[in-house]
């Protein structure tokens, strides 16, 4: 199986050693987004909510880059710095996520890089 790394202006360039996604196959692997603005860099400026949507903003700009929608989500995790955040995220999450929508997995994490308050990651199926 051969493996392609995906990268695109539209979402924020990787912080570390790692790619925003790796197509292998079928499936689509989009690393954990935090809540960067893509022109920028920078954190998305608010609250969770405002927060929350730039990560789903960020998988969404990662998965068209591939000619791919969300609706080819089959798998989310979902990092929160403070649980008690969770109605308000899933409250997003629900805009993006509105038929058949893909498991799911929500942590409370001690920290997140750049001491954002959520982080999203994905995996897709782009398949026929």
């Amino acid at each position: 199986m051969m493996k392609k790394i995906i990268a695109t202006e539209k979402a924020p360039a990787a912080v570390g050693a790692y790619s925003q996604a790796v197509r292998a196959g079928d499936f689509i692997f989009v690393s954990g987004q935090l809540p960067l603005v893509p022109e920028t860099g920078l954190m998305a400026e608010g609250d969770i909510s405002v927060q929350a949507r730039q990560s789903l903003e960020n998988l969404k700009a990662i998965l068209e880059s591939e000619g791919c929608t969300m609706e080819n989500a089959v798998k989310t995790t979902v990092l929160l710095e403070n649980i008690d955040d969770f109605a308000a995220v899933n409250a997003v999450y629900a805009e993006y996520f509105q038929k058949d929508c893909p498991a799911r997995a929500c942590y409370a994490v001690d920290k997140l890089p750049k001491c954002a308050k959520v982080e999203i990651e994905l995996i897709a199926y782009c398949g026929k």
